[in-house]
């Protein structure tokens, strides 16, 4: 992000600001659970916030958002702590984001901008890094109106035309749309390509699981803990981007894949719901969803809320199958915060763990697998002795429940999915 630097500090110094409207006793959040986490989201970019405020919103001005007393009392406040860059905690039309730099003489941006800059910072993949200049191209050709004079300059004409030429603005928003079109086409192959792997995967299928929850969950410490990988995994918001993938042996000795996905947040910008459409949909692929949960957090009940808003959202627009409840299982994470598994009151369908401690993780894999379980075939079959490469193919992808050796056959009850049925049956 650019900026202004405190000389002294060698430091971005940063202000949050969250308008906030009273939306009565049904209030979803607490305004200062939700101050706070803008300020997790601005300071997960480098930026030192030394100035923080809440500002009722009685009325929203189309000029400026907040109130002129509001603007006047903050500008003195900015001045004061000499504030580079202002985070708004809230959707700004483009006239707002200008009129506020004019008022405050700094840089401004609103969450949608501040959680375009974290994503930016965070995607690694080719798949990710398009995804996310696609959503950044997409918000500032709306804001191109916001730009500064010289886009209202005029370049001369061609050729013949003649006539008062293209403006810079015009120009800009040209440039940015065919850039929009090459991208989408270059994401569409990424998809493509996406779309082979998974039907690979069906060929050679091992159940998927997906992780899903909030930003700062614990998702990827939970991955590393299940599976021995090393995705980074910090207490910092959306600090995974990318879709990783890992093998994963349950206790019943069958073999899944588990993959990490970004954390939700509320109010998440739609230009972003669908650049990652993409890495959304692993978790509708998945044969069982792990909804990972902050158990500790003073909000979980609201953060549980965002993330079932946006599965629902989801099921909606045809991306997710609407049974998708009945394969997921919620992880009651950070139960070492609250004292540990046994603290944490234990509800249906719910395993309370600590990915910190390793608390719960055995009884959560043993959950995993009675959930495949639940959508597989029970079968018996009688193969003879000597046929060892079908008898080890029901080994690695199935899960044996009982096996009678006789002379001439095997007796073998086995837990099949059905497409390892099939394709065992066509063997």
């Amino acid at each position: 992000m650019t900026g202004g630097t405190d000389p002294s500090a060698g430091v971005t110094r940063a202000a949050v600001i969250l308008p906030w409207e009273k939306h009565g006793a049904e209030q979803p959040r607490a305004a200062e659970a939700r101050l706070a986490e803008a300020v997790g989201l601005t300071a997960s970019i480098g930026l030192v916030v030394v100035h923080t405020a809440i500002l009722p919103l009685r009325a929203r001005r189309p000029s400026t958002l907040l109130g002129d007393g509001q603007v006047e009392a903050q500008g003195r406040a900015i001045a004061d702590e000499r504030i580079d860059v202002v985070v708004v905690d809230a959707a700004l039309t483009p006239v707002q984001q200008r009129n506020l730099e004019r008022a405050w003489d700094c840089k401004v941006i609103d969450r949608t901008g501040l959680i375009l800059d974290i994503f930016g910072e965070r995607a690694v993949t080719r798949e990710g890094t398009l995804q996310v200049e696609l959503a950044h191209l997409e918000y500032q050709r709306s804001r191109l109106v916001r730009s500064w004079t010289h886009l209202e300059r005029q370049r001369g004409g061609f050729g013949f035309l003649g006539g008062p030429g293209e403006t810079q603005i015009e120009a800009d928003r040209r440039l940015i749309d065919e850039r929009l079109v090459r991208l989408k086409k270059d994401l569409e192959q990424v998809r493509r390509t996406r779309g082979l792997h998974r039907s690979a995967r069906k060929r050679v299928p091992f159940p998927v699981i997906a992780l899903v929850g909030y930003t700062n969950a614990g998702k990827s410490t939970l991955f590393n803990a299940l599976t021995g990988a090393e995705v980074m995994a910090k207490d910092q918001l959306f600090a995974t981007l990318d879709p990783t993938m890992r093998g994963l042996r349950l206790p019943s000795g069958r073999r899944v894949i588990l993959s990490d996905t970004v954390g939700f947040i509320s109010e998440l910008p739609h230009e972003l719901v669908e650049a990652f459409r993409a890495t959304l949909e692993e978790v509708a692929e998945a044969d069982v969803i792990l909804h990972v949960r902050d158990i500790a957090h003073p909000e979980t009940a609201a953060q549980r809320s965002d993330v079932m808003t946006v599965l629902g959202d989801m099921v909606t627009d045809g991306t997710l199958d609407p049974d998708w409840p009945d394969r997921t299982i919620e992880v009651l994470n950070k139960a070492d915060l609250l004292g540990g598994v046994r603290d944490v009151p234990s509800r249906s369908g719910c395993v309370a763990v600590s990915a910190m401690t390793g608390e719960g993780l055995e009884a959560l894999k043993a959950a995993i697998d009675v959930r495949i379980a639940a959508g597989m075939d029970v079968l018996d079959y009688d193969i003879p002795p000597a046929d060892g490469a079908r008898l080890a193919w029901l080994y690695e992808h199935g899960e044996v429940i009982e096996r009678a050796d006789e002379d001439s056959v095997v007796h073998m009850k086995v837990r099949l999915l059905p497409a390892d049925r099939a394709r065992f049956e066509r063997r």
